[in-house]
């Protein structure tokens, strides 16, 4: 049971909606593991109702707190500073309070490679190949050029979320030793060469995901070959249909649950500036 005391320190997840989040559960129960005196609640908070209610959180003295949709990307323009990472991407899904001093930084991508990293995967040094160009597959595609992947071919239709890939591929190949090139979904003859060449596939859309999870991005089986990872960030089924291709081939496969644990472990790090126990958590909430 947490105590709630008058040194509470507030930590919280501004979205909307908010109230299906694993958030709380996860960041209160490393709180009482490692004995520090914080609480971590969720509060229904649009686009438009953000800034006054940053403000509000600022002035409250608070710690820190996450984004979710839709605020990840107005919020670049509430902080006073932003990690290179959401800076590139520009999103931000953590907050570190500083003495009012407001600092994003995006977790989500630290997410997506600390779970590679759990299950036994390197893709330093690799090329891959990432389906969309929304705010999750942003996240993924930033920090893996930031963290030292050689090549990354990125595959979008051409969506409300096409021109600003295009910005920033941009960015990453002027500022960053990762060649990333991006391509419209329909060339199937280039989506296959790429796949084929490739030692990651990451799907960073929603398609196959609950409750729609008859849905896939790819036809069938015939893209993949054996040996290679292939990562989905949905979690919800944790066997999508792409998996379930990939598994056919005899790949390795990933779901988005250790994403989600991971980003979260990072957001806590940067607050309280200790490891959330993460074999704990996972085996309390992330049981796969």
């Amino acid at each position: 049971m947490i105590e709630i005391t008058g040194h509470t320190g507030l930590t919280g997840l501004l979205g909307s909606p908010v109230s299906h989040s694993i958030s709380p559960s996860m960041h209160n129960e490393a709180f009482h593991q490692l004995d520090l005196d914080y609480i971590y609640l969720c509060f229904d908070v649009n686009t438009k109702e953000l800034p006054k209610a940053v403000e509000g959180l600022k002035m409250m003295k608070v710690r820190g707190f996450n984004l979710t949709m839709p605020n990840k990307n107005r919020m670049t323009e509430l902080c006073d500073k932003l990690s290179p990472a959401s800076e590139i991407s520009g999103a931000v899904n953590t907050v570190v309070n500083d003495n009012g001093i407001l600092t994003g930084y995006t977790t989500d991508g630290k997410g997506f490679m600390l779970a590679l990293k759990d299950e036994g995967y390197t893709i330093i040094g690799k090329k891959m190949t990432l389906f969309g160009a929304g705010g999750v597959a942003t996240a993924m595609l930033v920090q893996a050029a930031l963290d030292g992947v050689s090549e990354i071919s990125v595959f979008s239709i051409h969506d409300q979320f096409f021109e600003r890939a295009e910005h920033i591929v941009e960015k990453l190949n002027k500022r960053t030793n990762c060649k990333v090139k991006l391509f419209d979904f329909d060339n199937d003859t280039i989506l296959r060469k790429e796949i084929s060449e490739s030692a990651i596939i990451v799907n960073g859309t929603s398609v196959g995901m609950s409750p729609k999870t008859d849905n896939c991005i790819l036809k069938d089986s015939s893209y993949f070959h054996k040996g290679q990872i292939v990562f989905d960030a949905i979690y919800n089924p944790k066997e999508t249909k792409l998996l379930k291709l990939a598994k056919e081939q005899d790949c390795f496969l990933c779901n988005g649950m250790y994403m989600l644990l991971y980003q979260g472990a990072e957001a806590f790090k940067l607050w309280t500036g200790k490891e959330m126990p993460v074999e704990l958590i996972k085996e309390k909430y992330f049981k796969q």
